[in-house]
């Protein structure tokens, strides 16, 4: 398989003429251009998003603060030992079938805030590391996650009315939304095995990602079917990246992709990134098709990747 020299091929949309129309005519563009890029790729980038980029910025100081601690202290965090699979995962925790070595990567998970723990743990309470003071880390990835969290509704609005469906959806199926946040270090090049991707090829499962990419950190790669080959994408300050998960592509009947992705970092310093899973109500179904025999549950769907992937607590029923 070979990789693209063409960085551009993913589309640039300018989100603004959506957020901030003025005219009708705005809006139609981008949906237009969302619902060709979704059908074509799965993947798109966006500026003009309303993610400021001082919230950008202070969010991957915060990465930088967190992941600089000893591997001890963050390994108290261990999102292994916590019900809601918040927390830290550390490199070599994950491992794709086909892979010839785990992910280099190690990553720290947060969601929606809640109280109490309900089974099997896609809503709970955070946790958060108790060395570092508020500034440093909980202050800039909570706005961030909020930031992001109203784009990512966002980005919903546009993909449904691109299939013709309006917005008053989101009501039916969102009410309380999953919203997980991934943030992620790679390390350096010369830190990692031959052969060892900092995220080995895989799709999101759900619904929209949200990623936002270290700029001038480039190592993201989309997988082009009609192409054969993969497509580097290239990290730009101030530019997000969009794609939809295997959820998205099921509701909408194939109309848009969930294409396979996978991250190696050839350059020999961290590389930095955060992606947002923006995904429904747990006990949410396919709202687009009535008569999609399946009925499985946004809960439902999660747990059959989590429980394969990440090794869930057996016996739990969603």
């Amino acid at each position: 398989m070979t990789v693209a020299t063409d960085e551009t091929v993913l589309p640039i949309i300018d989100l603004s003429g959506y957020i901030n129309p003025k005219s009708p005519e705005d809006k139609e563009r981008v949906i237009t251009e969302v619902r060709d890029a979704c059908a074509r790729y799965g993947f798109f980038q966006v500026r003009g998003h309303g993610v400021p980029l001082s919230s950008q910025k202070s969010l991957i100081q915060g990465l930088s603060n967190f992941f600089s601690q000893p591997r001890e202290e963050k390994m108290k965090l261990s999102f292994l030992k916590n019900p809601c699979r918040r927390g830290y995962e550390a490199s070599g925790d994950s491992l794709r079938e086909g892979d010839a070595h785990p992910d280099s990567k190690e990553a720290f998970y947060i969601g929606r805030e809640e109280p109490v723990v309900e089974p099997p743990g896609f809503y709970g309470p955070n946790q958060w590391p108790p060395n570092l003071p508020e500034e440093a880390f909980n202050a800039p990835v909570w706005s961030y996650y909020q930031d992001t969290t109203a784009l990512g509704r966002t980005i919903w609005e546009i993909l449904l009315l691109g299939l013709g469906h309006p917005t008053s959806v989101l009501d039916v199926f969102a009410k309380r939304p999953i919203v997980q946040m991934k943030m992620i270090r790679y390390p350096p090049a010369s830190a990692t095995k031959p052969g060892q991707f900092g995220v080995g090829a895989h799709t999101d499962f759900g619904g929209v990602t949200v990623l936002l990419q270290q700029a001038g950190k480039k190592g993201l790669e989309v997988w082009s079917e009609a192409k054969g080959e993969w497509l580097p994408v290239p990290s730009i300050e101030d530019v997000l990246v969009i794609n939809c998960g295997d959820m998205i592509q099921k509701w909408s009947g194939g109309r848009y992709r969930s294409a396979k992705h996978r991250v190696i970092n050839k350059a020999d310093e961290e590389r930095l990134s955060c992606a947002t899973f923006w995904h429904g109500d747990s006990g949410a179904t396919n709202p687009l098709d009535e008569e999609d025999e399946s009925k499985d549950t946004v809960g439902q769907l999660l747990f059959k990747r989590f429980g394969s992937q990440f090794s869930l607590p057996k016996g739990v029923v969603v």
